[in-house]
């Protein structure tokens, strides 16, 4: 009580109209605090579903926060409760008697009850959006296109690194989750290997319960991918701490569904606006890692070429013999595979191509034994 007063003297002398707790509140927590320090409180969790209603784009990306605002919502209903009777005494049933509900509760029922059946509808929207999500990843899947996910802490830089590295033109803001929706680009590396970029929502530490479904499509997104390019805010004071956050939801999704996580490029971004004696700690403290500005362009080039040489490290090396009628077999390696060789011989056309071991397995009857 002490706090709490002390707490409305703060209140009182800035004119605040808004408390924010640092943590999650319990509804009897929340309502005692607005009775004594008059004034709105609310609670870590609501003001991250705050932000999130504010940058959801897409359609599923609006449902999942509306879903996720109303289970957290459904606990601390009020309604009307606190000015009407919450029971009734006497004749105010229909048969009379104690212990009755009055209008108190049944109005708290009632919203209770619409807030479960929009509950319901929402999960039913987003179970249809994820088939035709499903769908997709499973085309691209097949397609033997390399897919890297870029993912990271919220504001880390992950949608400018995709520019960067694909001039995409995707929104960058510096605010926390200005991205909500996967957003899905192709793009060519310098040995000319097409690949699928994904940009993700940013992780944070203690994410509620409640965003956790609200995640699935990026966190589905990062599973699905051949390689995680895990971005660090450099210019944050604790970067190592947003690396275990990061690490530590991959690792729960990981556990939840079975799968192994992807392996991951550290990728350390924002060097220019970074403190020389944190990127300096970073360099001693973390082996493998690639410090980038996505504003600048500085270390964008070593970062494709390391992209380069890890995709490469999962190819298989064969040499194929393609006759000169299946033209739509050359182009194809050429998209997505590393040509080392051509020439042109009697029978055809001769490469000697690095190739993705789904592709490779695909072209299986043009591969000439060595």
């Amino acid at each position: 009580s002490g706090k709490v007063e002390e707490l409305r003297q703060v209140v009182v002398e800035t004119g605040a109209d808004t408390v924010v707790a640092d943590g999650e509140l319990s509804p009897g927590q929340m309502i005692a605090l607005e009775k004594l320090l008059d004034v709105k409180v609310i609670d870590r969790t609501m003001l991250i579903l705050d932000i999130f209603a504010q940058h959801a784009k897409s359609r599923e990306g609006k449902a999942q926060v509306q879903l996720a605002q109303l289970e957290y919502l459904i606990t601390r209903v009020r309604g009307w409760g606190g000015a009407l009777s919450r029971q009734a005494g006497g004749r105010a049933g229909s048969n009379g008697g104690v212990g009755l509900r009055g209008p108190g509760e049944t109005k708290i029922e009632a919203d209770r009850q619409r807030i479960r059946n929009d509950m319901a509808k929402l999960r039913r929207e987003i179970t249809g959006m994820k088939k035709a999500r499903d769908i997709k990843r499973r085309q691209r899947d097949s397609s033997a296109v390399a897919q890297v996910a870029i993912a990271g802490y919220t504001n880390a830089g992950k949608s400018s690194l995709l520019n960067a590295l694909t001039g995409a033109g995707v929104l960058v803001e510096d605010a926390l989750f200005a991205t909500l929706d996967p957003t899905t680009r192709r793009a060519e590396l310098a040995d000319g290997r097409t690949v699928v970029f994904s940009d993700t929502v940013g992780f944070i530490r203690f994410l509620p319960t409640q965003l956790v479904e609200a995640f699935r499509s990026t966190l589905e997104e990062v599973m699905a991918a051949d390689v995680v390019l895990h971005v660090v805010d450099g210019s944050d004071p604790f970067p190592m701490e947003q690396i275990a956050a990061v690490n530590k939801v991959i690792g729960e999704i990981a556990e939840e569904t079975g799968e192994d996580a992807p392996p991951e490029i550290l990728v350390v971004n924002k060097v220019d606006a970074a403190d020389p004696l944190v990127l300096a700690d970073l360099r001693n403290r973390l082996d493998d890692v690639i410090f980038v500005s996505a504003s600048t362009g500085e270390g964008i080039a070593e970062l494709e070429s390391r992209l380069e040489l890890f995709l490469n490290s999962m190819d298989a090396r064969v040499t194929l013999s393609v006759p000169f009628s299946r033209g739509d077999v050359v182009s194809r390696v050429h998209e997505l595979g590393t040509v080392l060789s051509e020439e042109y011989t009697s029978d055809g056309t001769v490469l000697d191509v690095r190739l993705p071991k789904v592709l490779a397995a695909e072209l299986a009857a043009f591969v000439v034994q060595p």
